[in-house]
C-alpha cells in the first residue's frame, strides 16, 4: 500500500518534483520501521531504527531526493542505507544505487527488506561509507544520511565533474546544515548551496571529519 496522502502533504510542504512524490506515494514507510513504531509511521517525523539510528521524516527525505535533481539515468552512492527507506526512493528514481551501510545489524534486513519489495538495480556494502565506493565511482549523485562535520574529501573525488552532492554537515552538538554540493571542472571549488538546518546522527567512519 501506498503513502498518497502523504505525497499531497509534501506537495503542500513545497515539493514540486513529481517523480519524487510518486516514489513517495508508492511506498509503505511502515516496512521501513520496527513492529513497535508502525503507528508513528504516517507522522513527518524522524523515528528510531535501533542502533543508535533514525529513518529521517518524510519531508526531509523529499527534499534531500529533490535537491540531487535525478531524472532517471544517473548512478547514485547512498551514504547509510538505515533502514532502506530512502534508498527504495531513490530507487525509483535513478539508474542504478550503490548503498553503503557501517552498521551491519542494519544493512542485512535492509538488503533483504529490499530484494523482497523487488528492487534489482540496488547494489550493497557493509563498511566505512565515509570512503565511498571507489571501485564504482565516478557518481551522477551522492547522497548522505549521516552528517560529518565537513565535507569528506573522498566522497567529493567520486562525484563526477557537474554531479551533485546532498549531505547534512556539522557537529552533533552543533547547528547542522543541509548542502547541495556540484562539483565543478578539475581545478575549480565546488559549488556550495544551504538549502536548511538540520539534525542527523553524526557520521562514522575513519573520513568523515575530514577538513
Amino acid at each position: 500500500m501506498g503513502d498518497w496522502g502523504r505525497a499531497e502533504y509534501l506537495a503542500r510542504q513545497g515539493i514540486r518534483d513529481r517523480r519524487v512524490l510518486a516514489a513517495i506515494a508508492n511506498l509503505s514507510r511502515a516496512d521501513f520501521v520496527p513492529v513497535g513504531s508502525r503507528d508513528s509511521a504516517h507522522q513527518d517525523v524522524p523515528l528510531p531504527i535501533g542502533h543508535g539510528q533514525t529513518i529521517s521524516q518524510p519531508y526531509v527525505v523529499a527534499l534531500m531526493t529533490e535537491a540531487l535533481r535525478l531524472r532517471g539515468c544517473e548512478r547514485v552512492l547512498e551514504i547509510g542505507t538505515g533502514s532502506g527507506y530512502q534508498t527504495a526512493v531513490l530507487a525509483m528514481l535513478a539508474r542504478e544505487v550503490f548503498t553503503v551501510e557501517i552498521v551491519r545489524e542494519l544493512a542485512r534486513p535492509a538488503r533483504r527488506l529490499l530484494h523482497h519489495l523487488g528492487f534489482t538495480n540496488v547494489f550493497y556494502r557493509e563498511g566505512d561509507g565515509s570512503q565511498g565506493w571507489a571501485q564504482a565511482a565516478p557518481f551522477d549523485a551522492i547522497i548522505a544520511t549521516a552528517a560529518p562535520e565537513d565535507i569528506p574529501r573522498e566522497l567529493l573525488r567520486q562525484l563526477r565533474p557537474g554531479g551533485r552532492m546532498v549531505i547534512p554537515v556539522g557537529s552533533v552538538n552543533e547547528p547542522q546544515e543541509l548542502l547541495r554540493i556540484r562539483r565543478r571542472q578539475p581545478g575549480m571549488l565546488p559549488r556550495v548551496e544551504r538549502l536548511l538546518p538540520v539534525r542527523f546522527v553524526p557520521m562514522t567512519g575513519l573520513g568523515s571529519a575530514l577538513r
